[in-house]
């Protein structure tokens, strides 16, 4: 289906914008991210880029109209694609003066909901017929069944485990159990700056710590279960994998659906080095039910797992390595950021070892010992392998070979279907982004689409966090990536320390600081990074903003409450302008 061209809303305060000049004629082929016309508001003239890939379908709006934001201007397809009629008579029938602006989700056909029946169809083997198909019962797959569900269809979803997938079970709420106990011990270490004596010395508990991780777990997986019988939706449990492009296999039986859902998430990855298959050797899997707290362990990757479980076992009291094979920690966020959070680390006692291969694991009494760049060695009572997640491909079954598959991953367009057309995927077994609220939203456009909307899943603004001590987070391009596309003489970039910030001072948190990278030309928020102790609350803020393409001088006018943290980030971009008013003068 083709893809709407809409007029942008730049800024808070813009209700409508002149259509300059069309930058490409009917029949040219464009590119996504590519100039493909000029608008004028009244602020500014810019150039307005192209939504999606394709042949530029159909103009239905000429040179020099003005039309309300979010109004569909024209239409990117492939060659020889009809432009929805409904939609362009609508549009074609406008007057010069175009009827007031409506949301975008409402510009858009909405899904098609699937005939009603009042019970599922029998299919083969005695089991139902479905409209919708999950498979996985993680982020992606539950919210794909409830939105599945809210649009009228009959659902089910097959989970080989508990609900929740890795993100409630083995993942981030089990992870930050632990951290918010590493938190206590940061404030507990810190109360004297208040006039408060107590004894900074403390030992951790482990079977009570795993104990509470398994409850906060139990209750959030049993919360998934109620949002599924809530809406009526059928939970098989068992592996289930594809039987044909209709049909799943789980445990014994067949099922068949209209349309597939392919969500069965990640798998913990093992690099193929000797003795890598140790005991002593565990996944992020395993090290959540660790009920002995070890004395010295080593951190085999120093991305995300690596940092937060160095930062819980190293606050524990466990001495502790990190091993990383880049130059630096978290080599994906911004450089400043790594160098803050390393700062962090090495604060708690911990040692960082970058560039490094590991070249072997060996066991030895008490432990096992890591030969590293050939003749370097580490030795540790555990050690934690945590070098990412792949794809669990379990799912795909008879169909492994059919569809399409890049890098060990499932390839998808942005509306999350596969190159069978009945068939969808969404969360970590695509790879696009393997975070649980990317997924969130991969799992509710997939469904959606595969109901008949036609939906993309806009994946570039997705925030990040990083739950170390202090925090940190980022949503956009870092400011390497920003140079690298848009060159260093055309961003601006603001700075702003939590040691000028009243609220971080007050609380004694004054380490970290906010980065915001802006285009020169038309003040557009490029990327925004955080590392401080609310990081990961705050950067939902940037990331709204960046989403509405609200532009940096418009968001430093926004009032911030005082005294907050999240005064940082307005402050960040008034530097970005050069016009802050809480830092000396440049």
């Amino acid at each position: 289906m083709a893809t709407e061209i809409y007029m942008p809303k730049n800024g808070m305060d813009m209700t409508e914008g002149t259509l300059i000049k069309w930058l490409k004629e009917i029949g040219d082929p464009v590119e996504k991210d590519e100039p493909i016309m000029e608008i004028e508001t009244d602020k500014i003239t810019m150039e307005s880029e192209a939504p999606a890939s394709g042949i530029l379908l159909a103009k239905l709006y000429e040179d020099g109209a003005t039309v309300p934001v979010l109004t569909t201007l024209g239409y990117i397809g492939e060659a020889g694609e009809a432009v929805p009629e409904k939609e362009k008579d609508s549009q074609a029938d406008s007057s010069a003066a175009p009827s007031p602006a409506v949301p975008k989700a409402e510009a858009k056909p909405a899904p098609a909901a699937p005939k009603a029946a009042p019970a599922p169809a029998a299919s083969k083997d005695g089991a139902a017929h479905y409209d919708v198909a999950v498979i996985g019962g993680g982020p992606a797959g539950y919210v794909a069944a409830i939105q599945a569900a809210q649009l009228g269809a009959k659902a089910v979803v097959f989970e080989k485990s508990v609900l929740g997938g890795t993100c409630l079970n083995r993942g981030c709420i089990p992870a930050k159990t632990y951290l918010n106990g590493a938190k206590y011990i940061h404030h507990i270490q810190q109360a004297d700056v208040y006039g408060i004596q107590n004894d900074k010395s403390f030992t951790v508990d482990m079977p009570k710590a795993v104990a509470h991780k398994n409850q906060v777990v139990k209750q959030l997986t049993g919360g998934v279960a109620g949002l599924l019988r809530s809406h009526k939706i059928d939970v098989v449990y068992g592996s289930a994998s594809l039987a044909s492009e209709t049909e799943i296999v789980c445990g014994g039986k067949t099922y068949s659906a209209d349309k597939i859902l392919l969500c069965g998430g990640s798998k913990a990855v093992r690099i193929p080095i000797p003795g890598i298959e140790s005991p002593n050797v565990l996944t992020s899997d395993e090290i959540l039910d660790l009920e002995k707290l070890p004395k010295k362990m080593i951190v085999i990757g120093g991305g995300v797992i690596g940092c937060e479980m160095g930062t819980v076992f190293a606050s524990y009291g466990c001495e502790l390595t990190i091993i990383e094979a880049m130059d630096r920690v978290l080599p994906m966020m911004d450089a400043d950021v790594s160098a803050e959070i390393t700062k962090s680390l090495k604060s708690l006692g911990i040692k960082i070892l970058t560039s490094c291969s590991v070249d072997k694991i060996e066991d030895v009494a008490g432990g096992s010992v890591v030969t590293y760049n050939g003749t370097e060695k580490e030795e540790a009572e555990i050690i934690l392998l945590s070098i990412g997640r792949a794809a669990d491909l379990e799912c795909l079954g008879a169909l492994a070979d059919q569809i399409k598959m890049e890098r060990g991953k499932v390839v998808v367009d942005d509306y999350m279907q596969t190159s069978i057309p009945n068939i969808y995927a969404a969360g970590d077994i695509n790879g696009r982004n393997m975070l649980a609220h990317a997924a969130f939203k991969m799992g509710e456009t997939a469904a959606a689409n595969a109901l008949g909307a036609h939906e993309a899943c806009r994946l570039d603004q997705v925030p990040s966090a990083v739950y170390t001590l202090p925090e940190c987070a980022c949503v956009g391009l870092t400011e390497e990536a920003a140079i690298q596309k848009y060159g260093k003489n055309n961003i601006l970039v603001g700075r702003f320390p939590f040691a000028a910030n009243g609220r971080a001072l007050a609380c004694n948190e004054t380490a970290g600081f906010v980065k915001v990278i802006a285009d020169k030309r038309y003040k557009e928020m490029l990327g925004v990074h955080m590392v401080g102790a609310d990081a990961a609350e705050m950067i939902s803020e940037a990331s709204s903003l960046m989403a509405c393409e609200i532009p940096v001088d418009e968001t430093a006018e926004i009032i911030h409450a005082h005294p907050t943290c999240s005064e940082a980030f307005m402050e960040a971009c008034a530097d970005a302008l050069g016009v802050c008013k809480h830092l000396p003068k440049k």
